[in-house]
């Protein structure tokens, strides 16, 4: 699969006493627009899988092309990570947003998981979108595949 290129996105929640979570994520799916679905998939033993099962929500944080320093830290499991990126959560937020890094975010809440080997897929319906557009990237979307990061132009 290290062939196949796909968006890179960084997947984020709050546990319950509102500590943040956060892993990148490249195994990311648009399932279904009635009612809108998104599917990701997490390691069975991922901590931010376990703080997204007790919230019940989660939010996609679609990263842009300038955001690869950013999907290296969230991939590194470096502990204080949230304290090196710009989030912020409103009240209505399923997750922590990172504005700087995503071109667009999209809120979920939880509607099933299925246990598949090593991993959780989780499937959240869509309550809320959040399009950024940065005047320097542009809506330019992360990729990565072939061992590397590479970005789409969006014309």
């Amino acid at each position: 699969m290290s062939t196949f290129p796909s968006g890179v996105s960084i997947v984020t929640t709050s546990d319950t006493g509102g500590q943040p979570w956060g892993m990148t994520c490249s195994s990311v799916c648009s399932v279904a627009v009635d009612p809108p679905t998104l599917l990701v998939c997490l390691r069975a033993g991922s901590p931010t899988l376990a703080a997204m099962e007790r919230r019940s929500t989660f939010a996609v944080n679609l990263l842009h092309a300038g955001a690869r320093e950013t999907a290296d830290l969230f991939a590194s499991g470096a502990p204080h990570r949230f304290d090196q990126v710009r989030w912020t959560a409103d009240g209505e937020a399923a997750g922590p947003h990172l504005p700087d890094d995503a071109h667009a975010i999209a809120d979920c809440r939880i509607s099933r998981t299925v246990r598949v080997g090593d991993h959780m897929v989780v499937l959240g319906e869509v309550f809320r979108v959040r399009h950024l557009e940065r005047a320097a990237e542009g809506p330019s979307p992360l990729m990565y595949g072939l061992r590397e990061y590479a970005s789409w132009s969006v014309r």
